[in-house]
């Protein structure tokens, strides 16, 4: 089975701050992670191939240089090979233009049966991107996925809805987002980290390469942008109420119908 999972490198910080004219996320001299949630599908890719007994997991992700960290990282996981896309052209890129520029990148990889990406990433929350990379590749997806088996006519998915659980069976090639309820990554290894470093294939691929049209990523391929940015206001202090039960009650009745609530 060969496998392909997105993977993003994201701010480790609540200090994020924003490029005042761009809009966009400044990531140079802030820390980063792996995104929390695309480690559950790096170990949903590995169990996928354990399950199979045979394939390939590739990795790949977009983002400046420095994100060949978080690639070798998930290296380091057990995944067999990865690609990093990373070209000024990329800059300011939103989740269509991301996704636009994944999709070219698997198309240049060529044939595999399920991608895996996690639900959203914690810089943005958008939980876009899936979504979209699986429409400009034209497969199925599947969304908010906590369990996953291999079928003989596809994958037996569960996916988790409004207040239930779905079943469905998802034919290949198809896309599927995960949550992390869905597993528990596991930690790499002495070995896995050596071999991150020192066998496994690791590419850089630049916006020429994957024969992607400009207009389509980066700034000019991203229909939404950020207009105006700024810090919630600071709520004002709680008032606390330390009487009797009784007393208490129609000491709120009365502060809620001063503040017209009632």
């Amino acid at each position: 089975m060969n496998i392909i999972v997105t993977v993003k490198q994201v701010p480790d910080t609540n200090d994020v701050r924003l490029d005042p004219i761009t809009g966009t996320l400044i990531r140079e001299g802030v820390p980063s992670i792996v995104n929390p949630e695309d480690r559950h599908a790096v170990e949903l890719g590995l169990s996928l191939r354990e399950q199979a007994g045979s394939g390939k997991v590739t990795v790949i992700s977009m983002g400046p240089p420095q994100a060949e960290v978080a690639l070798r990282e998930v290296l380091a996981m057990g995944a067999d090979e990865a690609i990093l896309l990373s070209d000024r052209a990329f800059a300011g890129a939103d989740t269509l233009a991301t996704a636009a520029a994944l999709a070219a990148a698997i198309r240049k990889i060529g044939t595999y049966d399920v991608i895996l990406c996690g639900r959203q990433a914690i810089d943005g929350d958008t939980a876009q991107v899936g979504p979209q990379l699986a429409e400009f590749l034209g497969i199925a997806q599947a969304t908010y996925v906590q369990a996953v088996s291999i079928e003989k006519d596809g994958l037996l998915i569960e996916r988790k809805g409004d207040g239930e659980i779905q079943k469905l069976l998802v034919p290949t090639p198809a896309l599927l987002t995960c949550l992390k309820e869905l597993n528990h990554p596991r930690i790499p290894t002495l070995p896995g980290c050596m071999a991150a470093y020192r066998d496994k294939p690791f590419h850089v691929w630049n916006a020429a390469y994957i024969e992607v049209a400009p207009e389509l990523i980066g700034l000019k391929g991203s229909p939404t942008q950020v207009r105006r940015t700024f810090s919630p206001e600071p709520k004002g202090a709680g008032t606390v109420i330390q009487t009797d039960p009784s007393a208490s009650v129609r000491q709120l009745v009365n502060i809620m119908q001063t503040k017209g609530l009632l």
